[in-house]
């Protein structure tokens, strides 16, 4: 029920998106990271997830600030915290060796490359910040497919901001870095609590 309607919300939002409501798209965007925190919550999943999603809901509401400038570090700032919890989880509980680490450090060290001289004075923020991004994207890949998947969205979604922000903005970036989050978010959040109920299944086999 909690994932029907977060798929509705981020349809809605989306939606509202393309045809700049604003006034809808601030009140929907806030919602849906606390819904996918509610649904691990509900499911007894990990502390560490359920932080990770609400530090999420956080940057979410400061970056939908266009000004300050400040207020885009704290998003930033609030999703770097989000993505060590994720890397804090997928680092201790993922079981998989981390065959897609080669793949992600390239691309990381292409893109800070190809954006480095339009980053301006957001160079080492958004450098320090995309090694979180790729970081979590590589160790998701540890606890499965579903979960490699949703980190590989997350550092699509967030590959698109950062080549607006280098004045390499791709057509209709906001509905796609929307989509891509919000695919992300509820992979990896669907991916932890599979897992966890599979180790519980495999456990008890074990003790039978």
């Amino acid at each position: 029920m909690i994932l029907a309607l977060y798929a509705v919300l981020a349809v809605t939002h989306i939606v509202v998106s393309a045809f700049d409501v604003t006034w809808a798209e601030w009140a929907t965007k806030p919602l849906l990271m606390p819904l996918l925190a509610l649904y691990v919550v509900l499911r007894k999943g990990p502390g560490l997830i359920v932080a990770a999603l609400l530090l999420s809901a956080a940057g979410d509401v400061a970056l939908q600030f266009a000004e300050p400038d400040f207020l885009f570090l704290v998003g930033m700032g609030f999703f770097g915290a989000a993505h060590v919890c994720y890397i804090a989880y997928f680092v201790r509980h993922g079981r998989r060796r981390l065959s897609v680490l080669p793949v992600y450090v390239l691309l990381w060290v292409g893109l800070i490359a190809w954006l480095w001289p339009d980053l301006g004075a957001l160079r080492i923020p958004v450098a320090a910040y995309s090694l979180l991004l790729f970081t979590t994207g590589a160790t998701s890949a540890r606890l499965g497919w579903r979960a490699g998947l949703g980190g590989a969205f997350f550092v699509l979604s967030d590959t698109l901001i950062a080549l607006g922000l280098a004045d390499h903005e791709l057509p209709g970036p906001d509905i796609w870095v929307m989509v891509t989050y919000a695919l992300a978010q509820v992979l990896l959040a669907t991916a932890v609590i599979r897992a966890r109920q599979s180790h519980k299944v495999s456990a008890m086999d074990n003790a039978s």
